[in-house]
C-alpha cells in the first residue's frame, strides 16, 4: 500500500505504523529544526546592530548567493530580488512611487503630489505623508518604495517637478528628513532618487549634466545628504551622465562623494535600464542592477572569476544591502502583504484631503475670497478642469490609479447644497462660459496643465484655449476667481485682471473637497510656493539652449548657484509670484527681532480676524567675498495663531549655514564677516532685517 506524505512515497510493511510514525516525526523535526535554525542564527539577534547582523550573515553566504542579491529578476513587482531561503533572506519587492502605490496597482489612495505637500512647508504633515505612503506600500507587499524623488526643480518646465521637493536645497532638505523617517517607520525602505542632476526629462538617457563641484554640494547634493542623515536605506542613481560619465558608473559621484564625503552607508540601485557596464559600474559604486541581470548576472560572475571585480567589492555591496534590510526590520517583521489587497481607509482619505488643503497656495486675493455662500445665489464653475477632466495627478512612474476623483464641481455643490445655484460649462465654448459667468454672482475658472515622466512640458503656458477662456470670462464678470492645477510654475498673462488666483498644484483624489474648503473659508490657506512663478518664459534662470535642453547632449549648469529665486534676486528680475509667497485670509505682523550668537528669534502676531497659519522664513545674505547669491533660505517655521495671538519664533543656525563649499579642501569652509539676516513671509516680502558678525 503506497501513501503520499508531502511528496514522499511510503511503502507499508507489517510494521508500517511504526515506520510511518517515525518518518512523520522525522519530517516534523526537520521542518521545525529548519525554522529554529534560521531564527537562532547569530544574525537574527535583534540586540545587535544592523551592521553586526549583516556581517554575521555575510560570513555564511556563498558567492552565488551574494551575486543573487545585487540584481533583479522577473517578478510581480516593478522590481524583485530573489530570496535566499537557506539563510532566511527575504525576497525584495520594489514598487513605485513617490505619490502612492503606482504602476497601475489598484485599490490604493491617490495622494496629492509631493510638490503639493512640500507647498505646505510643514514637517509634521510631511512625516504623516511618509507614514501614509509607507503603510500602503507595506500592505501591498512592498518592502522598498521607490521614493522620495528629490531632484531640485532647476528647469521650470521639468516633467517630474510635481514629484520634487521644489527649487531650494534647504526647503527640500528640511522636508526630505521627515519624509524618509515616515516611510521607513512602516517597515518599508525608502529609496531617494535620482542621484544626481536628473533635472530634465528631455534626452534624459543621454544628456550630460555638466556641473561644478561647489554647485553640486550647495544646490544638488543637500537633499540627498538630508536623506542620508535620516538613515535612508537606498538611493537610486539616474539615467543621465554627469560631466560626461553615466550616473550609475560614476566614480566621483558614487564612491567619492556619496559613499565617501557624504557618508552614505546604504546601497545604490540603478534606475530601470540605467546600467551601462559590468566592471566599471561595479567598481564605481553601483550595488544593485535593476530590473534585470543583463550586466550584474553572468557578466558580473565572470568578472569576479577573472579578477576584474574583487570579491571584497561584492561583499561591500551585499553588506550595504543586508544592513539596510536589517535596519528597517525586513528580517524581524516578515512581509505578508500582496498587490491585490485593498489598502484604502477612511483615515487615509481624510489625510489626503488635509494634505491637499495645506498645500494650496493663495496667490492673489482682492477681497473676493473666501466666498460667503449666504450672500451669493449663483456660481458659475467653468473649464474642463472643473468637472469634465480634472487634473489631480501626474504621469509616469509617479502616476497613481485613483479609485475616484472628487471634481471641483462636486466639491462646491457639496459645500453649498441647494441654497446656491451652481452652473457648469467646459472649456470648449468660451461664449457659453461667458453667458454663464455673466448670469452668476461669482465665476470660478479652473485651468490646468499636467506633466509626466519621460518628457518635459514644451513651455510654461496653459494648453489649448484656457488663457482665452480666463480673459473672456473676466471681461464679462469682474468677480472672477481662477484656480490653477499644475505640476509646477505656469504663465498667467491674465493675472492682473482677475480678483483671486489659487494654485492647487496636483491635489490627488480629494481635489474637489479640498479646493471647496479653501474657496468657502472652511480652511484658511497657508501654503507657500516651493518654486518661483515667472512673468514670461524668457525670465527664467535656464534661458539659453546651452543650459537647457543642452547643445549636442551637453547641458551646462552655467547659472551655478543661481537656481530659482536666487537668480531673480541676483539679476533684479521681478517674478510674477516669488518663492515662498502665499497669502492667507488673515494677516500677520512681525516684530522684535533678536539675534544671539547663531540663534534668531522674532515675534509673529495674527493681526487679522480669523485663525490662520504663517510660515516665517529666514534668509541669509553672505559677505560679498563669498560669491554667494544675494540671499539664501536657511530656515523656516510654521506657526498656527488665533486672532490677536502672538508667538515667538526661534530659528537656530549652525556653522554650515555660514559656510561655502571649498573646492580646494573639498569641505565646508566658514566665511568670516558680516551676514545680513532677512526674516519675512516670502523671499520678496521681508519684514525684519538684522546682522550677524
Amino acid at each position: 500500500i503506497n501513501a503520499e506524505y508531502g511528496g514522499a512515497t511510503i511503502v507499508e510493511y507489517p510494521n508500517s505504523n511504526l515506520i510511518m510514525r517515525s518518518v512523520l516525526l522525522l519530517l516534523a523535526f526537520l521542518f521545525f529544526a529548519s525554522s529554529f535554525s534560521i531564527s537562532s542564527h547569530s544574525w537574527m539577534n535583534p540586540q545587535d546592530t544592523p551592521s553586526q547582523r549583516a556581517h554575521a550573515l555575510l560570513a555564511r553566504m556563498t558567492l552565488d548567493e551574494k551575486l543573487g542579491l545585487v540584481r533583479g529578476y522577473g517578478g510581480p513587482y516593478v522590481g524583485d530580488v530573489a530570496a535566499v531561503s537557506r539563510l532566511g533572506i527575504p525576497e525584495l519587492h520594489l514598487e513605485d512611487g513617490p505619490q502612492g502605490v503606482a504602476d497601475g496597482v489598484k485599490l490604493v489612495t491617490a495622494w496629492p503630489s509631493a510638490l503639493t505637500v512640500v507647498a505646505a512647508w510643514d514637517r509634521t504633515l510631511m512625516y504623516s505623508y511618509g507614514v501614509g505612503l509607507g503603510k500602503e506600500q507595506r500592505l501591498k507587499g512592498t518592502n522598498i518604495m521607490l521614493g522620495p524623488m528629490i531632484n531640485i526643480a532647476r528647469v521650470p518646465m521639468g516633467g517630474r517637478n510635481f514629484e520634487s521637493f521644489g527649487e531650494d536645497p534647504v526647503l527640500a532638505s528640511e522636508l526630505v528628513k521627515p519624509s524618509v523617517l515616515g516611510i521607513q517607520s512602516q517597515g518599508v525602505m525608502a529609496c531617494a532618487k535620482h542621484f544626481v542632476d536628473n533635472n530634465q526629462e528631455y534626452h534624459r538617457f543621454t544628456v550630460s549634466a555638466n556641473v561644478d563641484e561647489r554647485t553640486q554640494y550647495e544646490i544638488y547634493y543637500p537633499a540627498f545628504q538630508a536623506a542620508v542623515d535620516a538613515g535612508v536605506g537606498s538611493i537610486m542613481c539616474s539615467y543621465n551622465k554627469i560631466n560626461n560619465t553615466y550616473a550609475c558608473e560614476n566614480e566621483q559621484t558614487l564612491n567619492v562623494d556619496l559613499k565617501g564625503r557624504m557618508g552614505f552607508q546604504g546601497f545604490v540601485m540603478s534606475d530601470w535600464g540605467a546600467t551601462h557596464s559590468t566592471v566599471k559600474a561595479a567598481n564605481s559604486g553601483l550595488d544593485m542592477q535593476m530590473p534585470d541581470a543583463s550586466f550584474f548576472g553572468t557578466p558580473l560572475q565572470q568578472a569576479v572569476a577573472n579578477g576584474q571585480v574583487s570579491e571584497s567589492t561584492i561583499n561591500d555591496k551585499v553588506l550595504r544591502i543586508l544592513t539596510s534590510m536589517f535596519a528597517v526590520g525586513l528580517f524581524d517583521q516578515p512581509q505578508t502583504g500582496n498587490l491585490s489587497v485593498d489598502v484604502r481607509s477612511t483615515e487615509h482619505t481624510e489625510l489626503a484631503r488635509r494634505l491637499a488643503e495645506a498645500g494650496t497656495v493663495l496667490l492673489k486675493n482682492r477681497g473676493i475670497l473666501p466666498i460667503d455662500a449666504t450672500k451669493v445665489k449663483k456660481i458659475a464653475v467653468l473649464g474642463d478642469d472643473g468637472n469634465l477632466n480634472p487634473t489631480a495627478t501626474g504621469g509616469g512612474s509617479g502616476h497613481v490609479q485613483a479609485s475616484y476623483i472628487v471634481t471641483p464641481l462636486e466639491g462646491i455643490k457639496k459645500v453649498v447644497g441647494t441654497s446656491v445655484n451652481v452652473t457648469y460649462a467646459p472649456s470648449a465654448s468660451i461664449s457659453n462660459a461667458q453667458t454663464l459667468a455673466k448670469e452668476a454672482d461669482v465665476a470660478i475658472v479652473f485651468v490646468a496643465v499636467d506633466s509626466s515622466e519621460g518628457s518635459d512640458r514644451p513651455n510654461l503656458s496653459l494648453p489649448g484655449n484656457q488663457d482665452a477662456l480666463v480673459s473672456g470670462v473676466v471681461s464679462v464678470q469682474p468677480n472672477t476667481i481662477v484656480v490653477v492645477h499644475s505640476p509646477g510654475a505656469v504663465l498667467m498673462p491674465w493675472a492682473s485682471s482677475v480678483n483671486a488666483i489659487v494654485a492647487a498644484f496636483l491635489p490627488g483624489q480629494e481635489d474637489g473637497n479640498a479646493i471647496a474648503a479653501i474657496l468657502f473659508g472652511d480652511v484658511n490657506p497657508s501654503g507657500k510656493l516651493p518654486l518661483t512663478f515667472p512673468v514670461t518664459e524668457a525670465e527664467i534662470p535656464v534661458n539659453t539652449p546651452s543650459q537647457y535642453p543642452g547643445i549636442n547632449l551637453e547641458a551646462n549648469y552655467s547659472e551655478k548657484l543661481l537656481v530659482g529665486y536666487r537668480w531673480y534676486d541676483a539679476k533684479s528680475v521681478a517674478p510674477l509670484y516669488p518663492f515662498g509667497h502665499g497669502l492667507s485670509y488673515t494677516t500677520f505682523k512681525y516684530s522684535n527681532l533678536k539675534i544671539t550668537g547663531m540663534t534668531v528669534s522674532f515675534d509673529v502676531q495674527n493681526s487679522g480676524s480669523v485663525h490662520g497659519a504663517e510660515v516665517s522664513q529666514l534668509y541669509l545674505g553672505f559677505p560679498a567675498s563669498a560669491g554667494e547669491p544675494p540671499k539664501s533660505l536657511k530656515g523656516f517655521e510654521k506657526v498656527f495663531l488665533r486672532p490677536a495671538e502672538s508667538s515667538t519664533v526661534t530659528i537656530s543656525l549652525n556653522s554650515q549655514d555660514f559656510s561655502i563649499w571649498d573646492v580646494t579642501t573639498h569641505s565646508w569652509r566658514r566665511i568670516p564677516g558680516v551676514f545680513t539676516v532677512y526674516v519675512g513671509s516670502s523671499s520678496r516680502d521681508i519684514r525684519l532685517t538684522g546682522t550677524i558678525n
